[in-house]
């Protein structure tokens, strides 16, 4: 079976990501979403409720499971059984660190390997973090995310004001 893991910290998902599972799923014959942490971001969502919201919108993939994660990524696709890592590249900025964290993975296990994808163009400028500020700035965010997606971010920025 080609088992690929997509991981990320989908805070929120948004029609980009959706565009690459939907790829994915075309390639692999089981897709796992792996939600994680990132140190580095403040997130909107908590991991839970990330994962409930990509189970969500995801549902009517049959080959697509939704998971969480901490630690390592290659670890995580080992114990799974997964052989292949999906990363979105949206434009050339990507690509420089995509590249060297597939090297690095590739080190680490050289049985697993990177697969980059592109969304759709109309997707290369959107990102999540993009998502939340035009969200927190009362902006229309609905050709972005799915309208479940959407009426979250919405509550969850009212209850954060």
């Amino acid at each position: 079976m080609r088992h690929a893991i997509y991981p990320g910290t989908f805070d929120p998902i948004t029609n980009g990501h959706l565009d690459i599972i939907e790829r994915a799923t075309t390639l692999f014959d089981l897709v796992t979403i792996g939600v994680t942490t990132n140190p580095a971001k403040n997130p909107l969502f908590t991991v839970a409720e990330r994962v409930e919201l990509i189970a969500q919108v995801t549902r009517h993939f049959n080959n697509v499971k939704v998971d969480s994660f901490a630690g390592l990524l290659v670890d995580y696709a080992l114990r799974l059984g997964a052989g292949a890592i999906i990363r979105g590249l949206r434009a050339i900025s990507d690509f420089e660190y995509e590249f060297q964290m597939a090297l690095v993975n590739r080190k680490i296990s050289d049985g697993i390997v990177t697969v980059f994808l592109m969304p759709n163009e109309k997707y290369t400028y959107l990102n999540s973090t993009i998502v939340k500020e035009l969200a927190m700035f009362g902006g229309d965010v609905s050709r972005f995310v799915p309208s479940e997606v959407e009426a979250q971010v919405k509550q969850k920025i009212a209850s954060r004001q």
